[in-house]
């Protein structure tokens, strides 16, 4: 039976695995860039972008690959239980 310490170490070992990486980094590149484009458009035809808005523009990458990866992870686990 595994322990939660067990369940993490297998999650996170799937969680780094090579074809899921990649897809994270796919879709965060994409689904990234339609929410920037999205949301500071016009701050950027405006030319009003400031150093804060950088850094919330790098942080709205980490959102869909969070959600890709989870998503990968448990269908991958679910996949070999069942």
């Amino acid at each position: 039976m595994l322990t939660p310490n067990n369940k993490m170490a297998v999650w996170l070992k799937v969680a780094v695995r090579r074809d899921v990486l990649q897809r994270s980094l796919r879709v965060a590149l994409v689904v990234g860039t339609l929410l920037i484009l999205i949301n500071y458009t016009d701050r950027f035809m405006n030319h009003a972008l400031g150093g804060f808005d950088f850094l919330k523009m790098g942080l709205t990458y980490l959102v869909p690959y969070g959600v890709s990866t989870y998503a990968s992870v448990n269908a991958i686990l679910r996949e070999k239980r069942g």
